[in-house]
């Protein structure tokens, strides 16, 4: 499955995941988007919310952007 998220790194939110208005997820993570600790952060919290292995989960669009496009293979 491919979800498109909306990663909000250095937020004092701590983690979490919202759908938006538009229909992608809005994740929010801690950890700043420096050394690619937000996109670490942004695989635990979508295999925790998905209830999924980490290695389920992996960003195949937009890397280095907050827009994200992520494949979940579901058990």
């Amino acid at each position: 499955m491919k979800v498109t998220i909306r990663v909000k790194p250095g937020s004092k939110k701590g983690s979490l995941v919202q759908p938006s208005l538009t229909g992608e997820l809005l994740v929010y993570v801690s950890e700043p988007a420096v050394e690619a600790k937000a996109n670490r952060a942004v695989i635990d919290i979508l295999a925790d919310y998905y209830d999924v292995p980490k290695s389920n989960v992996k960003i195949v669009g937009g890397h280095k952007s907050r827009n994200k496009i992520v494949n979940i293979e579901m058990l």
